[in-house]
């Protein structure tokens, strides 16, 4: 995914899991890959959940969303860390920096170790969960995507992995937790987000927005959000078999200014979208740590890449 239609998660990949109590005896959670948590249960508890991603894209869907050849994509191999604090019961901040390399067969590579651009979001749960009267969890979040990452006058193309501009983020998540007869879990999450830019960015030579060099002038990047729903059942207190079902869509970023050759240029780029499925398996050796693992596949969508992501991460609080 580019770095102008960042995941609302990790994306975005994104934002961990939690742990909620449950009616009849305590199912242990991580969390599912995609979908995004609420705060925190406790004022005052830290969760950190480092995710390791590798990235293979394997296709490209065109504007008609058919697959069109577009040779060896490139690949990456990321870091993200989620860390997320308890402000009070209700209330948590979070922030998720990432670090990630590239590199891509007969272009080279990033120039080094890239820091992306980087959220910072505060989770506020306005209804408590009660699931004795199926009453679930409503949480919304409000933040910043900070633009901390490389994305004007690259040296290398590969190194623009962000795009310069701040960008609003919200979101409304809903959790669910349901008993199975067995002794069972069911938990359910759906989840809304929205972005948009609130400034634009300054653009010289070769950047993340695909302009090259002697371009001058400005770049934003377009509205764009996310829905899905995510479901994890219980096996038994320990293991949890999770899968996220996500709809991503971004419109085109708008690009002004003039090129190497004094030309006026004033355009904006095609929308995309994608559908992705990401099943996992979580186990948790406690009600404070755990590991998830599975991987993310683009099987539809429109001027996308399709890309298969393995990723495996580890859930602790303290």
């Amino acid at each position: 995914m580019s770095a102008l239609s960042l995941p609302c998660g990790m994306g975005n990949r994104a934002w961990a899991s939690d742990a909620e109590p449950q009616p009849k005896r305590e199912q242990w959670y991580t969390g599912s890959l995609i979908s995004p948590s609420g705060p925190q249960f406790k004022a005052g508890v830290l969760g950190i959940e480092p995710y390791l991603t590798y990235n293979q894209p394997v296709d490209y869907l065109g504007a008609n969303g058919r697959t069109m050849s577009s040779g060896p994509g490139q690949r990456t191999i990321s870091n993200s860390t989620m860390v997320k604090y308890g402000l009070t019961d209700n209330v948590s901040i979070q922030i998720f920096p990432a670090i990630s390399y590239g590199w891509k067969r007969g272009d080279g590579t990033t120039s080094s170790l890239k820091f992306g651009d980087m959220p910072v979001d505060f989770l506020w749960r306005f209804l408590d969960p009660n699931p004795k009267r199926y009453i679930p969890s409503l949480s919304l979040f409000v933040g910043m995507l900070m633009p901390t990452g490389d994305y004007s006058d690259l040296g290398r193309s590969q190194d623009g992995v962000g795009n310069g501009a701040y960008v609003f983020r919200t979101a409304l998540v809903e959790q669910s937790t349901y008993d199975l007869p067995h002794d069972h879990t069911l938990r359910l999450r759906m989840w809304g987000t929205f972005r948009r830019a609130v400034t634009s960015a300054r653009l010289d030579n070769v950047t993340s927005y695909g302009t090259t060099k002697g371009f001058v002038g400005r770049g934003r990047p377009g509205m764009s959000g996310q829905t899905g729903f995510s479901l994890e059942y219980g096996f038994n207190q320990r293991w949890v078999l999770a899968v996220d079902m996500v709809r991503d869509w971004a419109n085109g970023a708008r690009i002004w200014g003039s090129d190497a050759m004094g030309r006026r240029v004033d355009h904006i780029n095609g929308s995309s979208g994608d559908w992705m499925v990401a099943p996992a398996l979580e186990f948790s050796w406690s009600p404070r740590f755990g590991v998830i693992a599975g991987a993310s596949v683009f099987y539809a969508g429109h001027n996308t890449t399709m890309d298969v992501a393995p990723q495996i991460a580890v859930n602790m609080m303290f």
